[in-house]
């Protein structure tokens, strides 16, 4: 089937990409490699030389941050994106991206084909095929460890035996997915929800018990809903999130141990490192609640809520996700302003919020005798704020009345 065919691969340098590389060359196929560099840290040369070992008949390197964090990561901090509340969907923000990209590398080279090393159990395959689909319906999409239903133990097996190098052994079979915006850890010991996981999972973030004994003040600048500046210093968005990441990380903050309701219907136990995503979706959250008011508060909550799902699901190119988009952007003129925080072994706490345009007004909200609210006019307002419980209580009985009659004494 796959024989004589162009296929684009998006390629990590992992176990997956790098055992898709080699599945796709034994079976004929001419595969190509791409290499999104969304700021995971590996070095895009060796990643590039890797393929090219392995058997990629070319290996496309593209740097994507700047597009990543303006095109994907920013309307999500916008939309306070956490999938369960937790989870700043960095994976999930990139994959409609890289779906993007692959479409663009396959027109280059004339392609028919595009491939992902997703397995059949994760969201990744959705998100990869839906947003093909949403965008070039007239490519093919492969998965070969999903086709080939290959387990990680027998990847690394293959592996070996095919000489690919890969970071994974059985003594320590995590798989790792990172870019700028988090890292995630899963698979091997992680597996089991009531396992501790140990110091070297992690890379992010210190261990909060060996983060510094003295807390860590940092200041996050917005304008229309995005941060522009860290304390005091103006940077572009990709250099301010790989600034927060370090100083965040170094103080614990931004671990996430979960248990996830992925899209295939099971439930899954998630390690995320994400100290930069927390700290600002935390900041941006409170300066909202000093710039907008209590009916858009709460409807929007609503908003986000559908939002993560959208982009947890896999359906970044929507009619839906548009939409919301649109209702998010009007939200955000007037969010504007600095948010102070202090950093302490693994917490994140506000300690101070600032906006030119803030609804908060000490005037009307101190009790000092020089208090601008008429505390005469509450009376009234309570009468009619409590009316329709009063006219309920006149007609039906009030709640004493209506009290469930209480049980009888048993009798010995």
């Amino acid at each position: 089937m796959l024989k004589g065919k162009k296929v684009v691969l998006a390629y990590s340098g992992g176990l997956d990409t790098s055992v898709c590389l080699k599945w796709l060359e034994q079976r004929g196929a001419t595969p190509y490699a791409l290499y999104l560099d969304l700021g995971q840290g590996e070095p895009a040369d060796d990643v590039r030389n890797k393929a090219l070992d392995i058997g990629a008949d070319d290996a496309f390197v593209r740097d994507a941050k700047t597009e990543f964090a303006e095109e994907y990561v920013a309307p999500a901090i916008k939309a306070n994106a956490l999938y369960g509340g937790k989870y700043p969907l960095f994976t999930a923000l990139g994959r409609p991206l890289i779906a993007k990209k692959l479409v663009e590398a396959a027109r280059e080279v004339g392609a028919t084909h595009i491939a992902h090393g997703s397995t059949g159990k994760g969201n990744d395959q959705v998100r990869f095929d839906v947003t093909s689909a949403s965008i070039a319906p007239d490519l093919t999409v492969v998965a070969p460890v999903r086709d080939w239903n290959m387990s990680r133990p027998e990847e690394i097996e293959y592996a070996k035996e095919n000489g690919i190098p890969v970071p994974v052994t059985r003594e320590s079979p995590y798989s790792v997915d990172a870019n700028l915006w988090g890292r995630s850890i899963e698979a091997g010991p992680l597996e089991d929800p009531d396992h501790e996981p140990t110091e070297d999972v992690f890379e992010l973030t210190a261990s909060p018990e060996e983060a510094p004994d003295e807390p860590r003040y940092v200041e996050i600048g917005f304008e229309g809903g995005l941060p522009t500046s860290l304390d005091g210093e103006e940077l572009p968005l990709v250099e301010l999130i790989a600034a927060l990441n370090g100083i965040a990380g170094e103080h614990g903050v931004g671990r996430v141990d979960m248990i996830e309701d992925r899209l295939v219907g099971i439930k899954s136990r998630e390690i995320y490192e994400a100290p930069a995503a927390l700290t600002i979706v935390q900041a941006h959250k409170e300066l909202e609640t000093l710039t907008l008011t209590k009916d858009v508060l709460r409807f929007k909550s609503t908003v986000e809520q559908r939002y993560a799902e959208l982009t947890y699901d896999g359906l970044w190119f929507t009619p839906l996700k548009t939409a919301l988009d649109a209702f998010i952007e009007e939200t955000q003129k007037a969010v504007t302003g600095a948010v102070r925080l202090k950093l302490y072994k693994g917490s994140s706490t506000i300690v101070g919020r600032t906006a030119p345009q803030a609804l908060y007004n000490k005037d009307l909200a101190t009790y000092d005798p020089n208090s601008t609210f008429d505390e005469a006019s509450a009376s009234g307002f309570i009468a009619l704020w409590g009316l329709p419980a009063r006219q309920w209580a006149s007609v039906h009985g009030g709640a004493e009345q209506n009290q469930l009659p209480s049980q009888p004494e048993l009798q010995g």
